[in-house]
């Protein structure tokens, strides 16, 4: 009764009643801690995009570019836009037994978007078939700051590679849906505390290392080609593969 008498003194002067209070109080807690996919993109990846990507080159590699065969690759990177403004990453054969290979990153472009702690990023990709092929997404900033969103190798057809170079932490994911040309989601989150990895929705890692508060790094879409040492060279009959990239984007909590 008394509640009652006070809601109708509160009408008349025109303040909140004790129900609409306690939600109004609640809502901006709920809007706070809601999910970080039902909010708009911060980056959405466009690859043709010459202000968002630059293509051929990356300080990931000795000199930024064009060869890494200290990191066993045979990559030769090209500014070729048929090696990866499509979304479609591609390496071919060269004669000196190197390989074209396309790579994309943020990177000294116009807009030079970099990924930092907090965000997540999803994507989905399709896996590439023929020996030798290396596809990744992977961050880098200044020699470091490198998280792998993910690498694949199709001599280990079920297995994803997981990896927080940061702090340290990987996991190795095998999974019956990953395999030669199948298509993957992918989702990251870089926590400070701990980078957590999704599978086609399901969580799969969360290495407890994180990033640290104030990572942040460029993105990074590539394919190489192995060199022999870790996993098998291509194949003497195969002169070209691919793998593609249907979506990108980062979204900031």
């Amino acid at each position: 009764m008394l509640t009652q008498v006070l809601d109708r003194i509160r009408r008349l002067l025109g303040r909140p009643t004790s129900s609409t209070s306690s939600t109004s109080a609640s809502a901006p807690e709920r809007d706070a801690a809601g999910p970080a996919s039902a909010r708009a993109p911060v980056f959405t990846a466009d690859f043709g995009s010459t202000r968002q990507w630059v293509a051929g080159r990356s300080w990931a590699y000795p000199n930024g570019g064009p060869t890494n065969p200290g990191d066993n690759k045979l990559d030769h990177l090209v500014q070729d836009p048929s090696y990866s403004r499509s979304g479609t990453f591609r390496a071919v054969r060269r004669p000196d037994g190197n390989w074209n290979t396309g790579l994309l990153t943020t990177e000294g472009s116009d807009e030079g978007f970099m990924v930092r702690t907090g965000d997540v990023l999803e994507s989905r990709v399709r896996l590439p078939s023929e020996l030798g092929a290396w596809p990744a997404i992977w961050t880098w900033l200044d020699g470091g700051n490198e998280i792998d969103v993910f690498e694949y190798h199709p001599d280990n057809p079920d297995l994803l590679e997981l990896s927080n170079h940061v702090r340290g932490g990987s996991r190795y994911y095998r999974d019956a849906a990953v395999g030669p040309g199948r298509w993957v989601d992918l989702k990251v989150e870089f926590g400070s505390r701990s980078v957590v990895w999704w599978v086609n929705g399901k969580q799969v890692f969360a290495d407890r290392r994180g990033v640290g508060r104030r990572w942040r790094a460029y993105l990074i879409v590539n394919l190489s080609v192995c060199a022999g040492r870790y996993h098998p060279a291509p194949d003497r009959d195969v002169s070209e593969m691919s793998f593609e990239v249907a979506y990108l984007r980062v979204i900031r909590p």
